[in-house]
């Protein structure tokens, strides 16, 4: 009987493991991100609404607003053009290398250790 009894409380446990599996983790692309902090922002539906609708949990969508709010300003600031490289120093740069290779490749010749193939 104590058998029969610990074996069905095993199985119980197998069966309850698999209604209890973690959903995996998911990736939301940005567009989605943004469309549900777009909604959130209208504020016509509620949070649980929403997260219901999107499958959501409803802290995952005041992260989301949060951060629309915090970085909506970025977008009116205009481009931040990078500076490129000092065309100056990369001229002056590949002059000395050239002076270099050419100083090494008349000294080799001097000394008779450059091919004379290249």
């Amino acid at each position: 009987m104590i058998a029969l009894l610990s074996q069905l409380t095993a199985e119980a446990v197998l069966k309850g493991s698999k209604s209890m599996a973690r959903r995996k983790r998911r990736n939301h692309a940005p567009a989605f991100k943004a469309q549900v902090a777009l909604a959130a922002m209208k504020g016509d539906r509620t949070l649980a609404e929403l997260a219901q609708q999107y499958d959501i949990h409803p802290n995952q969508i005041t992260d989301w607003k949060t951060q629309l709010l915090e970085r909506a300003a970025q977008v009116f600031d205009g481009p931040k053009a990078e500076p490129g490289p000092d065309l100056k120093e990369l001229h002056a740069k590949i002059g000395q290398l050239t002076l270099e290779n050419d100083f090494l490749e008349s000294a080799l010749t001097k000394a008779g250790r450059l091919s004379a193939r290249r």
